[in-house]
C-alpha cells in the first residue's frame, strides 16, 4: 500500500510487514495527525511565549529569559504548551500501537520469512547472545516504543525491527524520503560534494537500528565494503534481510559501539545517526576513543545529531528540549551540551581537525521538503542536520 514514486509514501520490499484496510488507514491517520501538530499547533507556542511567558519573565526577572530552564519553569504551565505537549506525546504512543497490530497479527510467519534471508550470502549477519545490552537502553522505552530495540517475543525475533521500520516513516512524515534514509544519504553527499578526494575502502556505521542510513553508504561508494553493528538482534535481523532484498551488501553485527571486537585502524570512515544522545555521559566518550582506535591516519567520523544549545535562543532550545522530559530520552539535554571540541580531545583526536557543522539534506523533493519545525524540536527541522565529526 506504498509507492516509492510518491516521495512522501514508503518503498515496500519483500520484508515489510503487510497491513490491511483498516491497520494502513489507522498509521496513515496519526502521520496525518503529526502533519497538523506541526503545523497547526506547534507554531501556537511561539504565539504562548511571546504574549504571556516572556513579558512574565521580563517582569518578575527584569530582563529577558537567559535560558531554556526559566522558560521552561513557566511554559510548562502555560495551557498552550500543555496542550500541544499531551497531543505529540499521545501520537507517539499511537504510532507504535499502529505498528505492532500488523506485525502481532502475523508474528510466526514474518518472523520465518525474514529469518531465511539469514542464509543468503550477499553480506552476513553475525550475532552475540552473549552480549550485554547498556542500561541506557533497558532503562527506559527509548522513543516511548514498547520493548525498546532490544526486546524479542519470539523465536529468533524481528519484531522491533519491522515495527521501528514503519513507524520511523510516521514519525518523520515521510520527510525522510521512500527508505527512511535521509541522514545517511545527507552525509554521502555532503562528503562527495565536501571531500571529492576522499574515497573510503571501509566504512563502519554504529548504531545501525535497521540498516536505513547504512544503505547509502552502499550506493555512493561502490568500492568500499560496508559494516554496520547495533546491540539489538531484533533489529540487525530485520535490517540483515532487508538490505538482502534490496540487493546491498552489508556486514551486520551485534556488538556495542563502546568495544567493539575490530582491529585497530580498520575503517576510512566511521559514522553514526542520531545515536548518540541515545547512551550516557560515559558512553559517549567511549565510542568516541573506539572510533579513534578504529580509524585508520587520515580516516574520518561524522555524527548526525541535532544542534546543541550553545548560542542557541532559550525558547528553540526549550522546545527543542521537550525529547528529555517527554519522549523517554533520558539523554538528549546531555548530549546537546557537551563540549564536543573537549569529547573529541578525550578520545585522542586532534581537536583542530574537530568540525561541527549543518549539511543539507539530500531529501528536498519540492512536494516533501522538511517544514520549519519539526514536532517537539527533532532534527533541528528545515531541511538540515547537524554533524559533529573529527579526521584523524
Amino acid at each position: 500500500m506504498s509507492n516509492e514514486n510518491n516521495p512522501t509514501m514508503q518503498a515496500e520490499h519483500k520484508v515489510s510487514t503487510p497491513t490491511n484496510h483498516d491497520e494502513f488507514a489507522r498509521q496513515e491517520f496519526v502521520r496525518s495527525y503529526k502533519q497538523y501538530l506541526v503545523k497547526h499547533v506547534h507554531g501556537t507556542n511561539q504565539l504562548a511565549y511571546e504574549k504571556r511567558v516572556k513579558p512574565k519573565i521580563k517582569h518578575d526577572k527584569g530582563r529577558d529569559p537567559q535560558n531554556r530552564f526559566e522558560v521552561r519553569d513557566e511554559m510548562v504551565a502555560d495551557p498552550q504548551y500543555q496542550m500541544f505537549s499531551t497531543l505529540l506525546r499521545t501520537s507517539q504512543e499511537m504510532m507504535w500501537s499502529s505498528c505492532q497490530i500488523p506485525v502481532q497479527r502475523n508474528l510466526k510467519d514474518l518472523n520465518k520469512k525474514i529469518n531465511k534471508r539469514q542464509k543468503t550470502t550477499l553480506g552476513s549477519l553475525r550475532l552475540d547472545p552473549e552480549l550485554k545490552t547498556p542500561g541506557y537502553h533497558t532503562a527506559v522505552d527509548i522513543h516511548c516504543m514498547p520493548g525498546g530495540y532490544h526486546s524479542e517475543f519470539d523465536k529468533n525475533d524481528a519484531s522491533a525491527g519491522m515495527v521501528y521500520d514503519r513507524a520511523v516513516h510516521i514519525y518523520a512524515m515521510g520527510q525522510m524520503g521512500p527508505y527512511n534514509d535521509d541522514i545517511g544519504a545527507s552525509i554521502a553527499l555532503w562528503l562527495k560534494e565536501n571531500h571529492p578526494k576522499f574515497q573510503p575502502v571501509k566504512i563502519l556505521d554504529l548504531g545501525c537500528s535497521v540498516g536505513n542510513s547504512t544503505v547509502p553508504y552502499v550506493d555512493t561508494f561502490p568500492k568500499a565494503e560496508v559494516y554496520a553493528l547495533d546491540v539489538a538482534a531484533p533489529m540487525l535481523r530485520y535490517g540483515h534481510a532487508r538490505a538482502e532484498d534490496m540487493g546491498r551488501k552489508i556486514h551486520f553485527s551485534q556488538q556495542n559501539a563502546e568495544s567493539t571486537d575490530f582491529e585497530d585502524e580498520s575503517f576510512d570512515l566511521i559514522v553514526s545517526h542520531i545515536l548518540l544522545h541515545e547512551t550516557s555521559n560515559k558512553a559517549i566518550k567511549n565510542i568516541i576513543s573506539e572510533c579513534h582506535r578504529l580509524l585508520k591516519k587520515d580516516g574520518m567520523m561524522v555524527h548526525a545529531e541535532t544542534p546543541q544549545y550553545k548560542g542557541m535562543d532559550p525558547f528553540d532550545a526549550f522546545m527543542l528540549d521537550w525529547d528529555t522530559r517527554n519522549n523517554n530520552e533520558p539523554f538528549w539535554a546531555g548530549s546537546h551540551e557537551i563540549d564536543l571540541g573537549q569529547l573529541s580531545r578525550e578520545g585522542g583526536f586532534d581537536p583542530d581537525k574537530n568540525f561541527e557543522t549543518m549539511i543539507p539534506s539530500a531529501f528536498q523533493v519540492a512536494e516533501a521538503k522538511r517544514s520549519l519545525t519539526f514536532q517537539g524540536g527533532d532534527f533541528g527541522g528545515g531541511g538540515f542536520w547537524f554533524v559533529y565529526g573529527n579526521k584523524k
